[in-house]
């Protein structure tokens, strides 16, 4: 169903954003990498350019609060974005909780991974997502989102 179909309706496109450890430093640090600008910041940006879709936003620095906050709302909103920072190259526990639900989830990461060291080249999570964006900074997102338009 197009965004076109939910407002004529009246249902409402859930999409939820997940941000995985370290992510809650955004504008901060490695700001050489990571840019200037907090997650919380951009996500009211992002909650503007897309009025029509009920976004929310999570963040945490524990693998077990994103595993179960996957299986919270993944059998109930119609997308995931997920940037699992770096429990995306180490957790096959997260992997197995974005295979184990029916909502579809995309992998975003802000740096190009595959411009950086060797162990940043692998995702356990890729294998189970929709698709991956990685090297577009924080308009990822964005991205992210309208793939699901």
């Amino acid at each position: 169903m197009s965004i076109f179909e939910l407002i004529k309706t009246n249902d409402v496109l859930k999409i939820a954003i997940i941000n995985g450890p370290n992510l809650n430093l955004l504008g901060k640090r490695e700001v050489e990498i990571y840019g200037t600008q907090s997650f919380e910041a951009y996500f009211k940006t992002l909650c503007t350019k897309f009025p029509n879709i009920e976004l929310s936003y999570y963040q945490s620095n524990v693998e077990g609060e994103l595993i179960n906050k996957l299986h919270d709302i993944g059998f109930s909103y119609d997308g995931i974005i997920i940037n699992a920072g770096a429990y995306t190259h180490t957790s096959i526990a997260i992997a197995d909780a974005i295979a184990g639900i029916k909502t579809p989830v995309i992998e975003v990461h802000i740096s190009n991974v595959f411009s950086r060291e060797d162990y940043r080249h692998i995702s356990y999570l890729g294998k189970h997502c929709k698709g991956s964006i990685s090297g577009f900074g924080l308009k990822g997102y964005e991205m992210a989102i309208e793939s699901f338009l």
